[in-house]
């Protein structure tokens, strides 16, 4: 079919997550004072785009999946983030590109999709949540319509700082001979703990149904 083909010309994967902002590390080591690592952190978190909800396929009827009932179809792409970390709360935005595609071309149509926001805290605990829209709009004899949306976040500022002995054992330097020289603080249990207390992520995707989930997982 002349709609399939067109459907596997365009580029509609599931957004894996890309970390596109966050903490940074750069690991050095001085053996001239006594073995250390550097680490630089900020306090913004990653943006990503988790599995399976970087794109949504719209059916017609909706309660088919057959590829011939195919109505819409949306990706999320060009993900990109912008932090301000200075003050009591952290401020960022990311913003991104929404791609498109439709089966019938014939007439003008605006086509409205739901996309969520969503802190996470520790890689598991959601802190805050947000469902929002984007519109695309279809020229008529156009297969093809784009537009671009936005989602924000506030991080307290102190929830996302290490606490000051957790940053002395991650950076005390040590010296060859020390009991603990060969070992790696950041594979210690409560350091591990206290980095993933104050690790965030702003998450966005789609907000799809169940059914659209699963058919995202498993095609």
């Amino acid at each position: 079919m002349i709609f399939n083909g067109r459907f596997n010309k365009l580029l509609l994967t599931s957004v894996t997550v890309l970390a596109l902002a966050g903490c940074a590390k750069e690991g050095a080591l001085d053996v001239s004072t006594g073995v250390g690592v550097n680490v630089t952190r900020t306090g913004c978190p990653a943006v990503a785009v988790p599995d399976y909800t970087g794109d949504i396929t719209v059916f017609n009827p909706a309660n088919s999946t057959d590829a011939s009932a195919i109505d819409v179809v949306a990706n999320i792409t060009n993900v990109r983030s912008t932090c301000n970390s200075e003050g009591a709360r952290i401020y960022t935005e990311a913003s991104f590109d929404v791609y498109a595609l439709r089966s019938n071309a014939e007439g003008a149509r605006t086509v409205t999709l739901p996309y969520f926001s969503t802190v996470v805290r520790g890689g598991t605990a959601v802190i805050a949540k947000r469902v929002n829209q984007v519109t695309l709009t279809f020229a008529d004899g156009e297969y093809r319509a784009s537009t671009s949306a936005k989602a924000a976040s506030y991080i307290d500022a102190a929830a996302a700082r290490l606490p000051e002995e957790i940053v002395e054992k991650i950076t005390r330097r040590r010296k060859p001979g020390d009991p603990d020289a060969a070992l790696d603080p950041l594979a210690d249990p409560e350091v591990r703990a206290a980095m993933a207390r104050s690790t965030f992520e702003l998450l966005v995707g789609f907000q799809l149904t169940p059914e659209q989930l699963q058919y995202n997982a498993t095609r």
